[in-house]
């Protein structure tokens, strides 16, 4: 990407192009505050009975109902089956979605079946490999959770299988899909921020919910919990209600604050920058607070180096998640650039211009005599560093969604869906998905490790 024409770019159309037709403002004044309004074209059909996706759910816990909900908003879409090792689960799901769809702790089942046309695979992260290849196998279209993998190796038998079996397979980080991701990319290639510098992005939480405490429910034993399976490849371990209602909290099945937060910022990152992803990492953290047996931090700081490529600079990234926030909860994910800065979320994009100050003032001039000030600032009023030009479109301009924006979970399922039926690629695929995880990953390898952690970003393997 030629970094100067994109800037040009920008310029020209901020000076004198329509804000209703470009990705940046029409500027009226030297400095400038507006709001824009997004938007998005879907396309709609009514599908006969015949012409439906049937859709199985696997793993009906409280990500696969979000997942659900968002699925069966989409045209043409029909659950048919679920599957959870909890019986609770299951009777849930005939109250959310009727009596009529089938139910079963096997997800075998499922893939099983010549009538069910994808599955959503929503179980702890231990099972996504496991379940995802076998559904592609089975000639099913899958929609796997994030992270895609609990490990890097298992993101590679993925891209193998996807790629021989020719299935549709989408990542589900939800946020991918969404008019804010997709406003933040035009501006980003148009040179809204001029060159990246840093990635700031945080997570504050302050709830025992927020911090996986999820709650377990009075019916949970070994007859309406199948814990056996539960535990596939993990450790045996005795029965343990908690370990199964609370998985994100043990690193036998989860992947910690990383795999189930820093995945979102890195797959907005990597795509609103078309990037391969970090090659460094370096974290560090610790267990300050939810003393409940988890074996996971609490508290996470992880720093990144991004190398320089053909679509960006060489940048570094901070990713920061404390699940005891006593300010309060709260997040962002704000992209500094040279010349400006994005804050971006699934519903807008808040992009700030302003003026970089080249001239010293009084601070710095404090300590020379009065003499010796007039002739530095007519020393740099000879360079003329502050230009008319450079005053020019700083301001801020806030893009957001309207009020009937179906969502960027919508968006994630539409675009699945869309590519089951159009044959075209999805926007997460597998391949994307591990460079989102296998970033991510990186945090537990240098915190467990104790030590910095290289990334090959191309190869997506540890170096």
């Amino acid at each position: 990407m030629d970094k100067g024409s994109t800037r040009r770019s920008f310029l020209k159309k901020a000076t004198i192009g329509s804000a209703a037709l470009t990705s940046a403002p029409y500027v009226f004044a030297s400095s400038y505050e507006q709001k824009l309004t997004l938007k998005r074209n879907y396309l709609h059909a009514d599908y006969a009975v015949n012409d439906q996706i049937n859709l199985g759910l696997i793993g009906s816990g409280i990500q696969g109902i979000y997942d659900t909900t968002a699925a069966l908003r989409v045209s043409g879409v029909k659950l048919v089956a679920v599957c959870d090792l909890y019986t609770g689960r299951l009777d849930r799901a005939k109250e959310l979605w009727g009596s009529d769809i089938s139910v079963t702790r096997d997800y075998r089942e499922l893939l099983n079946r010549k009538d069910i046309d994808a599955v959503i695979v929503a179980t702890p992260d231990h099972w996504h490999k496991k379940i995802t290849i076998e559904a592609m196998k089975a000639g099913k279209a899958v929609y796997c959770e994030k992270p895609m993998v609990q490990n890097f190796i298992e993101g590679h038998e993925i891209i193998k299988v996807q790629k021989e079996t020719g299935a549709v397979c989408q990542v589900g980080s939800q946020g991918m899909s969404s008019l804010g991701n997709e406003k933040a990319k035009q501006l980003y290639e148009d040179g809204a921020i001029g060159e990246i510098v840093m990635l700031d992005m945080y997570n504050d939480r302050y709830s025992s919910e927020g911090a996986w405490q999820y709650p377990i429910p009075p019916d949970a034993n070994s007859k309406t919990v199948d814990y056996d399976t539960f535990l596939g490849r993990a450790p045996k371990t005795p029965f343990d209600t908690t370990r199964f209602f609370r998985w994100r909290n043990y690193k036998d099945y989860g992947t910690g604050v990383a795999g189930d937060l820093f995945v979102h910022a890195f797959s907005s990152l990597n795509y609103i920058l078309s990037s391969n992803g970090p090659s460094r990492a370096l974290s560090t953290g610790g267990l300050r607070y939810w003393q409940d047996g988890r074996d996971v931090p609490d508290v996470t700081l992880t720093f990144y180096d991004y190398p320089q490529t053909n679509t960006h600079a060489a940048f570094n990234a901070s990713f920061r998640v404390n699940f005891i926030a006593g300010s309060g909860g709260g997040g962002g994910f704000k992209i500094i650039g040279t010349e400006g800065a994005m804050e971006v979320d699934s519903n807008s994009v808040k992009l700030t211009r302003a003026k970089l100050g080249m001239v010293p003032g009084g601070y710095s001039m404090i300590s020379y005599t009065e003499e010796t000030q007039k002739k530095i600032k007519e020393a740099y009023a000879q360079q003329n560093l502050e230009t008319r030009a450079s005053a020019l479109n700083i301001g801020e301009t806030i893009y957001k969604a309207p009020g009937d924006y179906k969502g960027s979970h919508y968006d994630h399922f539409y675009n699945f869906f869309q590519s089951i039926r159009t044959k075209k690629t999805v926007i997460q695929n597998p391949e994307f998905g591990l460079r989102a995880a296998g970033a991510a990953l990186l945090a537990n390898e240098s915190y467990y490790q104790q030590k910095p952690v290289n990334w090959n970003p191309k190869t997506m393997k540890l170096s």
